[in-house]
């Protein structure tokens, strides 16, 4: 198969895709919704799960409160009678995930430490070599997303938009940035295919929304099982998956680097067929 230079763009979420965070920022979630329940209630991985396929529960800060509100409802106090600070919430969920000097990178000791890395330098550099420029869009934040791309995968200084820069999924605005920033960066052709890589419901309804509202290109999105997903068996995964499938994912990987450079081009090609048709 002959693939044209600058075929397709891709943009990756980074939580779940290319970190695994369940041993940090779902660990952290879990530790602040117990916290704030004085230790009456921790949330398991299927429930956090349950949550997220809302598909509106992208930030893990908000996702903490909503859990927090949801167990005193179950207790019967109506939610506006809760006396929960959000800005409490933030800061406890920050002291478990970067540890106690949260402003300073050099100084993570908290959960973000120990996340297992889920992607390597030379699959993105393969990418590049293949002519598929990619970028970014993920609803954590500017610090924590550079931590990981820059300092544990390696890469330098990628295009990325984070929680600060855009509305949170599945508000395509950052996904639209992201891809007109590669466009510019790398001379591409109009218009470009692009392929959003993700592991949740609102990652999904991200590329699907994107689609609706710009339709001069294709928008895939791609979803990948994270690793907390796969470790609970074959039958919570395929669940998992037909999730992904229904919010509009056109496939569903195990991983992220299945998703190499002509796995990348044969969907952008099925794509451009369908919509010829």
């Amino acid at each position: 198969m002959t693939r044209p230079a600058s075929q397709a763009i891709a943009v990756f979420d980074i939580d779940g895709v290319l970190r695994d965070v369940s041993g940090s920022y779902r660990r952290a979630l879990a530790d602040t919704v117990e916290a704030f329940t004085q230790g009456k209630y921790r949330p398991s991985v299927e429930e956090i799960d349950w949550l997220k396929r809302e598909g509106c529960w992208n930030n893990d800060w908000e996702a903490s409160q909503e859990l927090v509100l949801r167990y005193f409802e179950g207790q019967g106090t109506a939610r506006q009678e809760v006396a929960l600070d959000y800005s409490s919430v933030v800061r406890f969920f920050q002291s478990r995930y970067r540890g106690p000097n949260p402003d300073n990178p050099d100084y993570w000791t908290g959960y973000i430490a120990d996340e297992p890395i889920l992607a390597r330098r030379g699959y993105f550099e393969s990418l590049t070599q293949s002519g598929v420029a990619w970028g970014f869009f993920s609803g954590a934040t500017q610090g924590s997303a550079r931590f990981i791309l820059e300092r544990r995968i390696g890469l330098s200084a990628p295009i990325l938009v984070a929680m600060e820069d855009a509305p949170g999924k599945p508000d395509p605005t950052g996904l639209f940035s992201v891809a007109e920033s590669l466009f510019n960066q790398h001379q591409l052709a109009a218009p470009t295919p692009v392929v959003y890589v993700g592991d949740t419901v609102a990652d999904m309804q991200t590329a699907v929304a994107a689609a609706q509202q710009r339709c001069d290109r294709i928008w895939l999105g791609v979803g990948v099982l994270p690793p907390h997903v796969r470790q609970q068996g074959t039958a919570y995964a395929a669940d998992y998956a037909q999730a992904l499938r229904q919010a509009g994912g056109i496939a569903v990987l195990d991983e992220v680097e299945q998703l190499t450079p002509d796995r990348i081009w044969a969907l952008v090609s099925a794509a451009v067929t369908d919509e010829g048709h």
